[in-house]
């Protein structure tokens, strides 16, 4: 029977309505579980280990386990409790990264670290990433081992992240780098998990590997993106994090690459980079309106697209299906937040 395709829905332009039921199903599933699995005991420790969940997000990762299972046998109850285990190791990570930014909304809710304090933010954060650890033990001792590398991987890229690049070191190489620790390391296990315990193939499984990590780099060059292009009303966190705290993203590495010595807005937004803008609104402001006009804006999120079209590339090996479709249209969808 043939079926067409609905409106965008969960994020996948072109879906079929039988594939986006099947994902809406799964996502529900996905989010009674994480719901049990963060309750607790003490009113206090439920409340705030429930703060994002309850906030929703995109449950991007979720999502790409539960598409992912549809190149094996489809969803089932392994898929879920990865799926959750997953989303699970991605909000223990916001709670850090909340800290370590100092940020005050996520989600467009107050940040845990704000509505509570640092030290809850942290230890709420450690005992999501061991919900996550036990839903995965529950799949076998191979899903423990990749979440183990995952979660080196996170920490090794954050850290790198909070780094200067080394001297010698092709900057946009170096933070292309930590973007696939950071960030693309999770979203490649999402997919290698939907593959994994929905009887798909090796050779699935490590396409969904590779497909995931690309897609996890387009995915932050896009929110990098964001922070510069979007105001806190359609993001829902506040523009300007990354300059605030110093972080040279895509954007930025290819003005001060391209940056004209004689051009007195160069000049002046070279200037504000190189200055401590983690106090002073007006020049953060200023910042954000120079970059915004400057090419290389348009050269960072050209850049991003040709990242995400190189993830669909790596599917073209796999079987024309409708989940194939669909990854290939989530591919390119993680950036047309920013096109």
């Amino acid at each position: 029977m043939t079926t067409h395709a609905t409106p965008p829905v969960l994020g996948i332009p072109g879906a079929t309505a039988d594939l986006s039921a099947r994902l809406r199903d799964g996502l529900a599933r996905v989010d009674a579980l994480l719901t049990q699995v963060v309750d607790h005991d003490d009113p206090f420790i439920a409340r705030a280990s429930g703060h994002l969940v309850e906030a929703g997000g995109k449950r991007f990762r979720p999502l790409l386990t539960l598409l992912a299972a549809e190149l094996g046998e489809g969803i089932n109850d392994d898929v879920v409790s990865a799926a959750a285990g997953v989303e699970l190791t991605h909000l223990a990570s916001l709670y850090h990264d909340d800290v370590m930014d100092e940020a005050s909304v996520r989600r467009g809710v107050a940040s845990v670290n704000a509505a509570y304090d640092n030290s809850t933010a942290i230890l709420v954060g450690d005992l999501l990433f061991g919900k996550a650890s036990e839903l995965v033990a529950g799949l076998g001792a191979e899903a423990v081992l990749i979440q183990a590398q995952t979660f080196v991987r996170l920490c090794s890229g954050q850290i790198r992240d909070d780094r200067a690049c080394p001297e010698g070191v092709d900057p946009v190489d170096y933070y292309l780098g930590v973007l696939a620790d950071k960030t693309g390391v999770l979203i490649a296990t999402a997919g290698r998990y939907g593959v994994m315990f929905s009887g798909g193939s090796p050779a699935a499984v490590e396409t969904m590997r590779s497909y995931g990590e690309k897609v996890g780099v387009a995915f932050q060059l896009a929110d990098d993106l964001i922070d510069i292009a979007s105001d806190a009303d359609d993001s829902g966190k506040i523009p300007g994090t990354d300059l605030r705290e110093g972080v040279d993203t895509l954007a930025v590495l290819r003005f001060r690459a391209m940056a004209d010595r004689d051009d007195a807005s160069d000049v002046r937004l070279l200037e504000l980079l190189d200055a401590d803008l983690s106090t002073d609104d007006a020049a953060l402001a200023e910042a954000l309106g120079l970059l915004r006009a400057h090419p290389a804006l348009a050269l960072a999120r050209d850049e991003t697209y040709a990242v995400a079209r190189e993830a669909q590339a790596l599917l073209d090996p796999l079987p024309d299906s409708d989940a194939k479709a669909a990854l290939q249209a989530l591919a390119l969808s993680v950036v047309d937040r920013v096109g």
